[in-house]
């Protein structure tokens, strides 16, 4: 993905989002799973804008499970789990 490519994404975060928060997500769009996940899908500008909405589910305390880029079609897609997020206590 070139820097500055918009790139669509798939955020599975724990716990279920109720969709008045996809404005929040820059008007993402937030579906629920039956397992309990919620799935926060778009495209994102760049990787600032990605590590942005990361940040943002960090700072709600939501554990987030994977993070999957959907938009490349030649490429497979890869899902990378993330490991919570440690807040800094400075």
């Amino acid at each position: 993905m070139a820097e500055n490519e918009a790139t669509e994404y798939e955020i599975r975060v724990k716990g279920r989002l109720a969709s008045r928060w996809a404005e929040w997500f820059d008007g993402m769009t937030l579906t629920s799973d039956e397992d309990g996940t919620s799935v926060i899908s778009g495209m994102v500008a760049d990787q600032s804008a990605l590590h942005g909405l990361l940040r943002k589910l960090s700072d709600l305390g939501v554990p987030l499970v994977s993070v999957s880029r959907s938009s490349d079609v030649d490429a497979p897609t890869s899902t990378t789990p993330i490991h919570p997020m440690r807040r800094s206590t400075t």
